[in-house]
């Protein structure tokens, strides 16, 4: 039998990237051997989401894969975070790095980006996900035991007041219309506290939610 490729999952933290492992695991095809993860190294949380670094880490614990974080300063300009990850990824690469699994829908442009940023590097794209309806994805997963809340969401596309909520049915059902019930768009992103693979849900408690440079986060405390 052929050898599978040796992969990471780039982790957002959210519930897309869990269901891409959970995806990429079924099939079989690869060898997920850890989580990738970007992070605000001046506030200690996974970039963009707002989810703090502890409970990264205990995601990465409960799933029972090795996390490998990229640290970014804040701000960070593009050609910095070029660099870091390309750093990153040639190191991966010489310890037997194949792939990295992704957890886009359906954005030509990111999917683009990631590819040609990963072209020349002896590493290739996986996106398990990708292309199907929305919806009925939200469906799947949640029918898969995704457990997701609102880490961040942006106020111009839906209302403040989801930030923290839970991302389940009913919240789905009160998106204005346009909104992708994935939130594919940045409408909102996401913390995964339990789902498929994790050994046990993450324990944590509502924090405080703060509105910071047009986004409003939900602080998500480990307990």
């Amino acid at each position: 039998m052929a050898q599978r490729p040796k992969a990471l999952v780039s982790w957002s933290s959210g519930k897309d990237s869990a269901y891409a492992l959970d995806v990429a695991r079924a099939a079989d095809e690869l060898e997920i051997v850890g989580l990738l993860t970007t992070i605000n190294v001046d506030a200690a949380r996974v970039a963009m989401h707002g989810v703090r670094v502890e409970l990264l880490r205990r995601q990465a614990r409960s799933l029972a894969l090795p996390l490998d974080i990229v640290e970014l300063p804040w701000p960070c300009s593009n050609d910095e975070y070029e660099q870091r990850m390309g750093a990153f990824l040639d190191q991966a690469r010489r310890e037997g790095i194949e792939r990295v699994v992704f957890g886009d829908l359906y954005l030509e442009d990111i999917r683009a980006y990631r590819e040609a940023k990963l072209d020349g590097t002896g590493i290739e794209a996986a996106f398990p996900l990708w292309g199907r309806e929305t919806r009925a994805l939200a469906d799947d997963m949640l029918a898969a035991g995704i457990v997701a809340h609102l880490s961040c969401v942006d106020p111009k596309a839906v209302s403040p007041a989801l930030a923290g909520r839970r991302w389940d049915a009913t919240l789905i059902d009160e998106l204005p219309a346009g909104v992708d019930p994935c939130g594919e768009n940045g409408e909102f992103h996401s913390f995964v506290s339990d789902g498929p693979g994790f050994s046990e849900p993450i324990d944590f408690a509502p924090g405080e939610v703060v509105e910071r440079e047009g986004f409003v986060y939900a602080d998500m405390l480990p307990r």
